[in-house]
C-alpha cells in the first residue's frame, strides 16, 4: 500500500499532546494494553475450549476442537496483537481514513472510494460458499470477542480518540482486495505509456526505452514441462505492447526435488518482497483443528495461512504480475459515453466522506459497463477519461476458499483442486510434498482478449475491445516433477515461446532468476544451509553486466581512475559493509538519469536500455550544456564523477550507512512517538539481488524487501525455518514488537514447527 500513501505528510499530534498523555498516566495505560498471554478467558461464541500457546518469540500456536472455534480464536489473537493494523487496513479498504486522520488523507479516500474496493468486498461476501462464510463469520466473531473483552485498546486508538466498530464479513474480505490492488500495476503502466506517447515518444522509440523481455532469458516453465502442444493463438504483437514492468513488487521462490538434495527429499524456499512496515505485514501462526493443520505466515485481518505448510505439503507464492486490468478510453457525449453505437448514461453513485473535525464531502463517482472512471480520482488526469475493468472488482470472488483448501490439501491433486477457486492476484505457486513430488501452477482469472488487444495501452471503450471471458483452470500454466529437478520463480516470464496465450507482456528483469538458477546448479546436491545461502545472496548480476562499461570508459579525474580500478577488482557483492557497493549503486543511479529530458522522469531504471545506449550510442548522451558532442561512454564517465561527488557529500564509507531498511508506522511515524514505533537498520543488496534491497534513488532508503522468509525441509518438516522482520506484536512497548528484526537482518530463522512450549492462554466458552 505504500504507493497510495507515499508523501503523506501530516501531524495530528504535537509534543504537547504527548506530554498531556504522559501526565495523565499514559504509560500505565499503555502497559495495560499489552495482550494477555496466559491464564483463562471466557468468551461468548466459542463452542469448546481453545488452547493458545505463545513461544519465546511470540509465535502463536492455536489448537481447537473445530474449524469454527479455530478461526474464532485466530481472529481473537490477531485482534490482541494487531488490532490497530487491522483497523487501519480496513479503513484503507473502506476509504475512511479521513474520519480519524483528517484532511491530509482526503485524496487517498477519494481514490479508494472511486475504485470501490469495499463495495466489491460487500458483493463478494454475499456470494461466498457456505464453508467460506462460516470461516469469515467465525473469524469476525473472534475479533469482536476481543473488542467486547474490555481489554484496553492499543495506544493508537487513545491518541486518535476513537473506538473501533464491530467487525463484519466484508471487513475480512477487503484486505485481500487491497493486496490484489498492490500486486496489480498494469493500469499504471497503461497510463504511463499513454502519457509517453502524448509527449511525442514514438512506439518504436518506446520499445528502445522499455525493451521487451530478452529472448535468451530464462522462463519459469520450459517446453518440456508443459503437457500441451505449444502454438500461438494471438495476432502479432505490436512492438509498443511488449514492455517489461516497473512497479510490481519482487519476490522469489523455488523448489528442488530430492534428486538434487542431500536428504533425498525436496526443499521449498520463498521470500515475498513487499512493503516494509511497523508492525510487520505478516503474523506467524500454527493452526490445528480436526482435519486442519497448517503453519506459516498469516495476514492479520484474514483467516487461515497464506504461505506455509501442513503435515504433507508445502507451498510458496510470488507475484505473476498477470495483466488483469484494462483502461478504456471513453468518448463522452451529452449525458454519457458512446458504447456499441449508442449513448449510455453513466451510473452515478455518491460517496459521503466524513472528515475529522465534522466536515463531510460528497464524492460523485461515475460508473460504466467496464467499471469506475478512475481518472476522475487522479490528481493529474489525462484529457480523455478512462474507465477500469479489473477482475478483483467482479461481484464473485472465492480467493479465501482457495487458500483454505490449500491449507488442508494432502497431495498435488487436492492442491490443484483447491486452487480452481483462485481469482486474483495471480501468484506463482510452487509445491512440494513428503512423497518427493514438486510442482508449479499459476492460478487466476486471466481475461480472454480479442485478437490485437494485448492490454498494454488503453483502448477505446466503445465495446469493440471487451473481454470475452476467462481462461479455464485446466489451461493454466503448470508443471509437475520436471525432469531438471527444480522450479524457480522470481517474477520473470512464466511461459516459453509458443504457449497458447499471454499472461502479460510485463515481466521483471531476469537477474534474480538467473542468479538463483546459477546457485542451484553450482552443486550436485544441495543442503539446507546451501538453500539458506541462496536466499541470503547479494551478489549483483547487474554489476556483471555493467562491468564492461567501466572497463571501456575513460575516467575524467584521478579519483575516478582509482575508483574504476577498485570497482573492477570488486566481486559485485552488494554487502551492507561494502564501500564498492555504495560507489556502484551511486554510479548506476546516475546512469539512470540518461533519458530524463526525453521521458520526463528523473530516474529511468531500465538496465537493458542503458546497456545498449552505453555500448551503441543514444540521442540522450550528448549534454546540451556543453559545446562539444559527448559520446555515451563520455556520459558514463561523467556519471562516475557525479556519483563520487555524491558519495563525498554523503560522507559514507559503506553501502549500509546510507542504504537502510526502514520500517515506518502508518500513523506514529508522523508524531513524536515515531521514535518509539519506527525502526531502521543497515542493509545490503539492490533491486536485482536475490536478497533484494530496492531503494529510492533520491534518498537511497529501502522501503521494500523480504517481508517473510521460509525454507521447508520435506525430509524433516519440523526442521523447517521461517522468519519475518519486526516482530509478532503491533504494540511498541511489547518485547515482541521488534525482536525478530536482528534475526531477519542477520540471515537467521526461527524453527517452523507445530510442537512448542510457552505461555498458555485457555479460551473457554462463555455466556
Amino acid at each position: 500500500m505504500k504507493r497510495l500513501f507515499r508523501g503523506l505528510a501530516w501531524s495530528l499530534l504535537a509534543a504537547g499532546v504527548l506530554l498531556a498523555l504522559l501526565l495523565l498516566g499514559g504509560f500505565v495505560y499503555l502497559r495495560s494494553s499489552l495482550p494477555q498471554a496466559q491464564g483463562r478467558m471466557s468468551l461468548r461464541g466459542l463452542s469448546a475450549p481453545v488452547e493458545v500457546v505463545r513461544d519465546g518469540k511470540g509465535v502463536v500456536r492455536v489448537r481447537a476442537a473445530s474449524l469454527g472455534d479455530l478461526f474464532f480464536a485466530q481472529g481473537f489473537v490477531h485482534g490482541q496483537e494487531r488490532l490497530w493494523q487491522m483497523e487501519f487496513q480496513r479503513r484503507v479498504g473502506q476509504g475512511r481514513l479521513s474520519e480519524v486522520l483528517g484532511e491530509a488523507t482526503l485524496p487517498q479516500d477519494r481514490f479508494l472510494r472511486t475504485w470501490g474496493f469495499y463495495r466489491a468486498a460487500e458483493e463478494a461476501y454475499k456470494r461466498l460458499y457456505p464453508e467460506e462464510r462460516e470461516a469469515v463469520e467465525a473469524y469476525a466473531a473472534g475479533v469482536n470477542a476481543f473488542l467486547r473483552s474490555g481489554h484496553p485498546l492499543p495506544p493508537e486508538f487513545l491518541l486518535l480518540g476513537f473506538r473501533p466498530e464491530p467487525w463484519t464479513g466484508p471487513d475480512v474480505l477487503v484486505w485481500a482486495k487491497m493486496m490484489s490492488y498492490d500486486l496489480s500495476g498494469n493500469w499504471e503502466e497503461e497510463l504511463r505509456r499513454h502519457r509517453l506517447l502524448a509527449r511525442g515518444v514514438s512506439p518504436e522509440r518506446l520499445l528502445e526505452l522499455i525493451p521487451p523481455y530478452p529472448e535468451d532469458a530464462p522462463t519459469i516453465l520450459r517446453s518440456e514441462d508443459l503437457r500441451l502442444s505449444l502454438r500461438r493463438e494471438e495476432a502479432p504483437i505490436a512492438l509498443l505492447q511488449m514492455a517489461p514492468p516497473r512497479f510490481l513488487e519482487a519476490s522469489n521462490n523455488w523448489v528442488v526435488s530430492g534428486s538434487r538434495t542431500v536428504t533425498g527429499k525436496p526443499f521449498l524456499a520463498n521470500d515475498p518482497h513487499l512493503g516494509l512496515q511497523a508492525p510487520s505485514l505478516w503474523f506467524l501462526m500454527a493452526l490445528e483443528a480436526p482435519g486442519y493443520r497448517a503453519i506459516g505466515a498469516s495476514l492479520p485481518g484474514v483467516p487461515g495461512i497464506v504461505i506455509g505448510r501442513n503435515d504433507r505439503i508445502a507451498w510458496g507464492v510470488t507475484n505473476v504480475g498477470a495483466d488483469v486490468q484494462d483502461l478504456y478510453l471513453l468518448e463522452e457525449v451529452a449525458g454519457g459515453y458512446r458504447y456499441r453505437g449508442q449513448v449510455v448514461p453513466y451510473r452515478v453513485r455518491e460517496e459521503r466522506i466524513r472528515i475529522r473535525g465534522g466536515r463531510e464531502e460528497v464524492l460523485v463517482v461515475r460508473e460504466t459497463v467496464y467499471g469506475p472512471v478512475i481518472t476522475d480520482a487522479l490528481q493529474d488526469p489525462p484529457k480523455t477519461p478512462m474507465a477500469l475493468r479489473w477482475v478483483s472488482l467482479d461481484p464473485e470472488d472465492h480467493l479465501l476458499m482457495a487458500f483454505l483448501g490449500v491449507n488442508r490439501a494432502r497431495n498435488w491433486e487436492e492442491f490443484l483442486a483447491a486452487l480452481e477457486d483462485y481469482s486474483a492476484p495471480s501468484q506463482n505457486f510452487v509445491y512440494a510434498d513428503v512423497e518427493g513430488n514438486i510442482g508449479y501452477v499459476a492460478p487466476g482469472k486471466f481475461p480472454i482478449r480479442r485478437p490485437g488487444h494485448t492490454g498494454m495501452v488503453p483502448v477505446p471503450g466503445d465495446g469493440s475491445w471487451d473481454w470475452l471471458g476467462y481462461r479455464r483452470p485446466e489451461d493454466w500454466p503448470r508443471a509437475f516433477n520436471p525432469p531438471r529437478g527444480y522450479l524457480v520463480t522470481a517474477n520473470h516470464r512464466v511461459t516459453p515461446e509458443g504457449f497458447p496465450y499471454a499472461l502479460t507482456y510485463d515481466w521483471a528483469e531476469p537477474y534474480r532468476a538467473r542468479r538463483i538458477e546459477e546457485l542451484l546448479l553450482a552443486k550436485e546436491k544441495l543442503s539446507l544451509e546451501e538453500i539458506k545461502a541462496i536466499q541470503l545472496d547479494q551478489k549483483s548480476l547487474l554489476y556483471r553486466d555493467f562491468r564492461p562499461v567501466l572497463e571501456a570508459l575513460t575516467p575524467l579525474a584521478e579519483r575516478s581512475v582509482r575508483w574504476r580500478e577498485r570497482l573492477l577488482a570488486w566481486d559485485g557483492t552488494m554487502a551492507a559493509g561494502s564501500e564498492e557497493a555504495l560507489a556502484f549503486a551511486l554510479w548506476y543511479t546516475e546512469l539512470t538519469r540518461l533519458p530524463e529530458r526525453e521521458v520526463g522522469e528523473a530516474f529511468w531504471d531500465e538496465p537493458r536500455y542503458l546497456l545498449k545506449a552505453l555500448r551503441e550510442g543514444d540521442r540522450n548522451c550528448d549534454q546540451p550544456e556543453t559545446e562539444y558532442p559527448e559520446t555515451c561512454l563520455d556520459y558514463a564517465a561523467l556519471a562516475l564523477e557525479r556519483a563520487l561527488d555524491r558519495k563525498e557529500a554523503l560522507g559514507a564509507r559503506a553501502w549500509g550507512a546510507v542504504h537502510r531498511a526502514t520500517f515506518p508506522h502508518a500513523v506514529l511515524t508522523h508524531t513524536p512517538l515515531g521514535r518509539l514505533s519506527d525502526r531502521a537498520l543497515p542493509f545490503g543488496g539492490d533491486r536485482y539481488t536475490v536478497n533484494v534491497g530496492p531503494f529510492d534513488p533520491k534518498t537511497l532508503r529501502m522501503d521494500q524487501g523480504p517481508s517473510y522468509r521460509q525454507i521447508v525441509d520435506l525430509s524433516d518438516m519440523e526442521g523447517s525455518l521461517f522468519v519475518h522482520p519486526m516482530g509478532q506484536s503491533g504494540h511498541f512497548l511489547s518485547p515482541h514488537y521488534a525482536d525478530l528484526l536482528p534475526l531477519w537482518a542477520g540471515g537467521r530463522y526461527l524453527p517452523m514447527r507445530f510442537a512448542g512450549e510457552g505461555r498458555t492462554l485457555l479460551l473457554e466458552p462463555g455466556r
